[in-house]
């Protein structure tokens, strides 16, 4: 659908839409039915860590990540990611960031989720937010059903996500120069400069410094 406003409102997912990181919700669902053990939940704590502290190769990390997967059926992954939705992730959704998504859609703008993660929580979030299909996200390659373990290029992350954002506006008539961004993460600082309205939220030390230079605003969702 082609947007009458041509304005969009991006939203980055994790410490931004939601109060936590989405892999972090995803290990601590995985240790609770014993299947991730405590040093897996170390790392995936390590990987978070340096993540927030943007010095992470997350485009690497997910491709390894992307690997693990090869074999595994996709309509499996995904009931059980509906499932983890409605227990772990629907309650950390931030009720800021729900009203703030409620006003831009108001104004007739189109908003979407702009996120590293893959559908399997893009999709939920993005339903329970009235969003729709309005997700982009990385996404991993299916053949058959079945995960190959490969990636679809680019990693929606860094510069691929200006790559998909530009992708989408192009398919909806927006114009990025007058669309807002909202993220919690230096590492998406592409992305800031890419809009007319970038909106640092919650921010990590290194993006709350650069938005005080370039005098964007900084809010708090929670």
């Amino acid at each position: 659908m082609i947007s009458e406003s041509g304005i969009g409102a991006f939203f980055d997912l994790d410490h931004t839409v939601l109060t936590h990181s989405s892999a972090s919700l995803w290990a601590r669902y995985l240790y609770r039915q014993g299947r991730m053990s405590k040093a897996q939940m170390v790392r995936m704590g390590w990987w978070t860590l340096k993540y927030r502290l943007a010095i992470i190769d997350m485009a690497n990390l997910t491709r390894i990540l992307a690997r693990d997967m090869q074999g595994q059926r996709e309509d499996e992954l995904i009931a059980e990611s509906d499932r983890w939705f409605k227990e772990m992730v629907a309650p950390c959704i931030a009720p800021a960031a729900r009203q703030r998504v409620g006003e831009h859609l108001a104004r007739g703008h189109t908003v979407a989720l702009l996120t590293a993660s893959t559908p399997y929580v893009g999709a939920p979030v993005a339903r329970d937010l009235g969003l729709a299909d309005h997700y982009i996200c990385t996404r991993l390659e299916v053949v058959g059903g079945v995960f190959t373990g490969r990636c679809v290029e680019p990693i929606c992350y860094g510069p691929g996500k200006v790559y998909w954002a530009r992708a989408f506006a192009a398919a909806h008539g927006l114009d990025l120069g007058q669309s807002y961004f909202y993220t919690d993460s230096y590492t998406d600082l592409a992305m800031l400069n890419a809009v007319g309205h970038p909106v640092a939220v919650n921010p990590d030390a290194r993006l709350r410094r650069h938005a005080l230079r370039q005098g964007w605003p900084i809010e708090r969702f929670f």
